[in-house]
């Protein structure tokens, strides 16, 4: 109960900030360009609290916190007197309206560019892209990349964390191969050359690099409990912190893997553990629990989290950056992510991303309460992440988007007249429809996902 309420209010606080910034950004504009603004909300329904200004313009807090608006003076939805016309946001120079309209994307790639560079001032921790191992018979394998080569280069991008590689990865999507440049133990520098053809992603929560067999280096798991989940198997049986896992069932545990599976392949069944606690070995019961997994498969789950080796020398650092060069950054990684939004969306289109991969409100609440919880870096590149597909997706030519808004302001100005009402009010049903099927069915998956 107490992760539902967490990730409830990191999603308000999250989407509050980035709602307050787009709307303003339409907010600013419309006034620079002498509209008169009427309302300020955020979030829809009842006003929860509200009050005006000195140009009578109303600001509200509404009770549905899943999105905003502003209301400007418009001839085509009120009744505006002659000598207010001039105010109004339709009497206003096509030119104008295009500016109004797109202020509110480019406020939230403005404010990701803010957000990065913050970050990279307070100081960024990353981890060095070797490869802990390679999936047998993947794409990878079949490149010859090889257990703890270091990943310096994935295409036309400098690779310096493992973002990068998804990142980069990413792009590549569609292409027949991409050449990988990576460096061996002896830090001679190695040309593979990665298949990518026929290759999607479309399998639900399955990370590029997983997909293609690279999975990252990590220190290794030991035997040894750090942690028991309260309510669980473990607690239940006594399993305590510090106790180190021996054998189960007679059979000698040699790494924590091999312990999952065995775990995983015995829901609802009891297991004879035997586990050296301080001085001494104990033989202990245990009934790992069942529980189904995203394939209606059940698994069996104890409860307990290993203790995790150290790090190498050199495999993690934090970077910290000045002023200049952090909005450098903070624009270059904004740009990146706006490219990639947009790649991402045509590769929906094609089948390249299975539809499976789109989140809702609630896959927003659960990213939000987890980089809450990770502290203020990890807030703010989820912001500026949230903030540009934001932006990306106002920019969609749905007319009831901003994009949609924009694509009629556009055929107005070449044509010198504006798109009639009737195939306007058409435009905005058809994306109404589409843009409730599409949020239902990222609600869908986000369900499905919990």
């Amino acid at each position: 109960m107490f992760d539902f309420f967490w990730n409830l209010g990191s999603f308000i606080l999250a989407l509050g900030i980035l709602v307050a910034i787009h709307e303003y950004g339409h907010f600013w504009v419309a006034r620079k360009m002498g509209v008169k603004v009427l309302r300020f909300s955020i979030g829809f329904g009842k006003p929860l609290l509200k009050w005006h200004d000195k140009y009578n313009t109303e600001y509200v807090i509404a009770a549905i916190p899943l999105g905003g608006y502003v209301k400007m003076l418009d001839e085509r939805v009120d009744d505006v007197p002659a000598n207010q016309r001039h105010l109004s946001f339709n009497s206003k120079s096509v030119q104008a309206r295009i500016a109004i309209v797109a202020a509110g994307p480019m406020a939230n790639f403005l404010f990701a560019i803010f957000a990065l560079a913050v970050m990279y001032m307070v100081g960024v921790q990353s981890v060095k892209p070797v490869v802990g191992s390679i999936t047998e018979g993947s794409r990878a394998e079949q490149a010859g990349i090889m257990p703890s080569q270091h990943i310096i280069k994935i295409g036309d991008d400098d690779i310096t964390t493992w973002q990068d590689a998804t990142f980069a990865l990413m792009s590549n999507l569609g292409e027949e191969s991409v050449e990988v440049i990576v460096r061996d133990k002896n830090l001679q520098p190695r040309v593979k050359t990665l298949n990518l053809e026929g290759w999607k992603l479309d399998q639900r929560d399955v990370p590029p690099l997983s997909s293609l067999g690279i999975v990252p280096f990590r220190p290794q798991a030991t035997l040894t409990i750090a942690a028991v989940t309260k309510d669980s198997a473990a607690e239940h049986a006594n399993l305590q912190v510090n106790d180190t896992i021996l054998a189960v069932n007679g059979e000698t545990i040699s790494n924590w893997q091999q312990l999952v599976n065995l775990i995983t392949q015995s829901a609802n069944k009891s297991l004879q553990f035997s586990v050296k606690r301080q001085d001494t070995i104990q033989a202990i019961t245990v009934t790992p629990k069942g529980r189904i997994d995203n394939n209606g498969i059940e698994q069996g789950f104890l409860g307990v989290a290993p203790v995790v080796q150290q790090w190498p020398d050199g495999y993690v650092e934090t970077r910290h950056y000045g002023p200049l060069d952090s909005i450098v950054r903070g624009t270059k990684e904004t740009w990146r992510l706006i490219t990639l939004s947009f790649d991402m969306i045509g590769n929906l289109i094609t089948g390249q991303v299975s539809v499976k991969n789109l989140s809702g409100p609630v896959g927003i609440a659960v990213g939000a309460g987890t980089s809450v919880s990770y502290g203020l870096v990890a807030f703010l590149s989820f912001l500026a992440l949230i903030s540009v597909n934001l932006g990306v997706f106002n920019l969609l030519p749905l007319p009831v988007l901003d994009g949609g808004h924009l694509m009629y302001y556009i055929i107005e100005l070449f044509r010198k007249k504006p798109v009639s009402e009737k195939t306007q009010e058409f435009g905005f049903k058809v994306g109404a429809l589409l843009l409730i099927f599409l949020t239902c069915f990222a609600l869908f998956n986000d369900v499905s996902r919990l």
